[in-house]
């Protein structure tokens, strides 16, 4: 039987747009100066977890975050497109509040999470859950009865906590989604994702921050 597969998943550290609350999907968006602390103190925190691999999303925000674990733990970190936010087409570079403006109807389909809407040019839930569930039972296969980190985006986490505990992309989240939090699963053949932690922001607030810009 099978070894099950130790999965640290990381949301990206922060960037101008989370800031600004602009959507980011897949435009390549690089780390504040936030975002890059937030990034070393995630390396340092799990400096003493080696893992097999580093898989992290193509985009730049993901790269960058990657980059600095990868660093401590003398790997490269892997690009897989697979690990990409869910693509907002034509919204993205615009709050939600101007989507509530300029297209009502569509902002009230995304407000209601519908799984089969999809933005202009964009994708829906559904595809991207579709795309999620497969790039983790490949990547999580590869690896059994070791540890991999993770590094993608807010959506991707979001996806990554209904796997693991069933349930539907309507539901409305009760979880939290930090930059640069620590996020621990299990993956295992033919039962897929199980919730081991979510959330853990101890190593960002710590009084390192001192090191942080003004």
């Amino acid at each position: 039987m099978q070894e099950p597969t130790r999965i640290i998943a990381v949301r990206h550290g922060e960037t101008s747009w989370n800031v600004d609350g602009r959507i980011q999907g897949h435009r390549d968006i690089a780390l504040n100066g936030t975002g890059r602390w937030q990034a070393r103190q995630l390396a340092m925190a799990l400096a003493s977890e080696p893992p097999a691999a580093v898989y992290s999303s193509d985009l730049r925000r993901a790269i960058e975050t990657a980059a600095e674990i990868a660093h401590r733990t003398h790997l490269s970190a892997v690009a897989d497109p697979r690990l990409r936010e869910r693509c907002f087409g034509r919204y993205e570079g615009r709050t939600f509040a101007q989507v509530e403006q300029e297209s009502p109807e569509h902002a009230l389909r995304w407000r209601r999470r519908d799984p089969e809407y999809a933005p202009p040019g964009g994708e829906s839930l559904n595809s991207l859950r579709d795309r999620i569930a497969g790039t983790i039972d490949d990547l999580a296969a590869r690896h059994a009865g070791e540890l991999v980190i993770l590094v993608a985006h807010g959506g991707v986490m979001d996806v990554l906590y209904r796997l693991a505990t069933r349930q539907h992309l309507q539901a409305a989240r009760t979880w939290q989604l930090p930059n640069a939090a620590i996020n621990r699963l299990l993956w295992s053949p033919g039962s897929g994702l199980t919730l081991v932690g979510w959330a853990d922001t101890g190593h960002l607030d710590i009084a390192a921050r001192d090191e942080l810009p003004g």
